[in-house]
């Protein structure tokens, strides 16, 4: 079974320095594609001197998580894709655990187990669980005890590219990030895939120093967020009841939104409304159920 590991990156040569040996190492030889979405630092260069077994694909102009992972997976020769995020170390051997899986062809994604670094704490993450409440999509860290999962991370998980073409991969209207891996899960497991959680497939993950910390602030992060959380539930979204939860709940928490100070959802959800377009062109090519 043939993989190629996928790192985009942005502006991420100190954490391609310091990850990509222990990726190399977990390879064993597989390929691997560093997808850079316009980069000004040097992270280029950095890959051309130092790490030449690397495939480096250039994107033309900064876009996003989304758009750079599907360049990366369209262009993979790999039956498995293992996306890994710059700030992402895998153990020297977290593949096999991964690849186990694939034994099962209806089998469409497997996370890793993060030990995730925040705050000077080490946090373990990797499996998700998610309800329709009150018409909204939430969405939590689950116990890492289970194999069962709401979605696997574009951060550190492996996807069989041969669904996530016929899935027509992450969308782009997510993009720069957040979100996108959820909804790519979601529309998976609705397809009738299998998306499954792998704890003996361990990374670390340094959160904290990723790009989205280096080159967002917190509350453009935080409207981000909210605007891909509407994105999500209204290319989604199908279900009468549901329907008519998020109808009656949506005006109720933008006005506790009001009374609380949260400009970040009025904002995200104001920006949403601006991209309703791009949510009926989603529903129309995905079709939800």
């Amino acid at each position: 079974m043939k993989v190629s590991i996928i790192i985009p990156n942005r502006n991420g040569a100190e954490l391609l320095e310091k990850n990509l040996p222990s990726v190399l190492a977990a390879a064993k030889g597989e390929e691997v594609i560093v997808v850079d979405d316009a980069s000004t630092d040097n992270s280029i260069e950095l890959l051309q001197d130092k790490f030449s077994s690397v495939r480096i694909i250039r994107s033309g102009h900064h876009q996003g998580f989304a758009s750079t992972v599907n360049i990366g997976v369209q262009e993979a020769a790999g039956e498995i894709v293992v996306l890994l995020n710059s700030d992402v170390r895998p153990e020297k051997d977290f593949l096999a655990p991964l690849l186990k899986h694939f034994d099962d062809p209806k089998v469409f994604a497997v996370g890793c187990l993060e030990k995730s670094l925040e705050g000077g704490k080490t946090i373990l993450r990797g499996r998700g669980e998610a309800k329709w409440e009150k018409g909204f999509y939430i969405h939590w860290r689950g116990e890492v005890d289970k194999s069962s999962t709401a979605w696997v991370a574009g951060g550190s998980g492996a996807f069989r590219k041969s669904i996530w073409v016929k899935l027509g991969g992450i969308d782009t209207m997510y993009d720069p990030f957040y979100w996108e891996d959820i909804d790519l899960s979601y529309r998976a497991r609705k397809a009738g895939y299998r998306i499954l959680f792998e704890p003996t497939s361990v990374v670390v993950h340094e959160h904290e120093i990723g790009a989205i910390k280096r080159e967002y602030s917190a509350i453009r992060v935080k409207i981000i967020a909210y605007r891909n959380q509407f994105l999500f539930i209204w290319k989604n979204l199908s279900d009468p009841n549901i329907l008519l939860g998020h109808a009656i709940w949506t005006p109720i928490r933008l006005l506790q939104a009001v009374f609380r100070g949260d400009i970040a959802m009025l904002v995200g959800y104001i920006w949403a409304l601006f991209r309703i377009h791009l949510v009926i062109s989603s529903r129309i090519q995905t079709r939800p159920q």
